[in-house]
Formats: structure tokens, C-alpha cells, sequence
């Protein structure tokens, strides 16, 4: 009897792990490629001194901190729209280094909840974007949040080097990761 029990215990234990798990490699891929985004931000938004929060290298774009407020903003509220939701960090209003640290990380808590969800059957489901009557699939908005924030990412990786940083991810190359 205990050995049935054991026995039916593991395999629904098993199933449980299993249906938890994406049944693809692509949500498997979308999600690895969420991770490196996601250390190399919060590494660059770090290794930045707090007062070169300020700097700007040229007059009309975004200081290091603005970037930082923009990718935290811009993650909540893609992510929160896939977790059916409409949060956001109001990192815009955020100056200081660790008040945009914590909104990105904040930002970061709420797309680690969208793409740990993110299964198969969920990839094509619809959300509509806002007010608006535009709809994207939960894999479209999730891979955007990936490319946008890659994109600031290599914008902000300049302002580290012009202040003699090497960026998170020069810096893990040549440590041969």
C-alpha cells in the first residue's frame, strides 16, 4: 500500500514540474534572453556612480538616470499588461541613483512575473495595449520588452565608457562567460 502511494506521490509530482515547465524552446530561448538583459541592466544601472546620474552626452538626449527611469517605466507597463494589470514604478519622477535603482528593480519584479507565467498556450493570447483598441500577442509584447530594453542598454553602455566604465557585458566577455 505505502509502496502505491510512493509511487503515485513522484509521477504527480513529476506532472506538476513538467506542466510548470515551457513546452517550447522558443519561450525557453525568449526567457534566457530575458535574463542576460535583465543582469546586464540592473549591473550597468549599479556600476554607474550616482553622479554621473546627470550626465548627458549631448544636450538633447536622456541623462544616464532618464535612461535608467525610461526602461523601468517603459518594462512596468508592458509587463504589467501581460500580467492583466496596469502598474507602474513612476520611475520619471525618480532623480536619485538608488530611488531609479529601485524602481528598475521594481520593474524587473514585474516582468519576472509575466515571464515566468508565459507558457506555450499563453504566448498567443491577446492584450490590448491600453486605452487603445491595438491588441499584441503576450510573446510580441514580451519579446519588444527584450529588444527595447537591449536597444537602452547599448545606448547607456556609451555614457559608461565615456566616463572610462567598462560595461557589464564587455566586462563578462573578458572573463570568458
Amino acid at each position: 500500500m505505502y509502496r502505491l502511494f510512493f509511487l503515485v506521490a513522484i509521477v504527480c509530482m513529476a506532472g506538476i514540474g513538467i506542466r510548470g515547465q515551457p513546452t517550447s524552446p522558443y519561450i525557453a530561448e525568449l526567457k534566457q534572453n530575458y535574463g542576460f538583459v535583465k543582469n546586464n541592466l540592473l549591473r550597468l544601472a549599479e556600476k554607474m556612480p550616482e553622479e554621473h546620474y546627470v550626465f548627458k552626452p549631448a544636450a538633447d538626449i536622456r541623462s544616464f538616470g532618464e535612461s535608467i527611469a525610461h526602461v523601468a517605466d517603459s518594462q512596468a507597463r508592458s509587463c504589467s499588461l501581460v500580467n492583466g494589470s496596469s502598474k507602474t514604478v513612476d520611475a520619471e519622477s525618480k532623480k536619485t541613483k538608488t530611488d531609479l535603482l529601485a524602481a528598475l528593480s521594481a520593474s524587473f519584479a514585474i516582468c519576472d512575473e509575466a515571464f515566468d507565467a508565459l507558457t506555450d498556450a499563453g504566448a498567443s493570447q491577446m492584450v490590448r495595449l491600453g486605452q487603445s483598441t491595438r491588441e499584441r500577442s503576450k510573446l510580441g509584447l514580451l519579446a519588444g520588452v527584450i529588444g527595447h530594453s537591449n536597444e537602452q542598454y547599448g545606448y547607456m553602455a556609451v555614457y559608461l565608457r565615456l566616463k572610462g566604465i567598462v560595461p557589464p557585458s564587455t566586462e563578462a566577455m573578458n572573463q570568458g562567460r
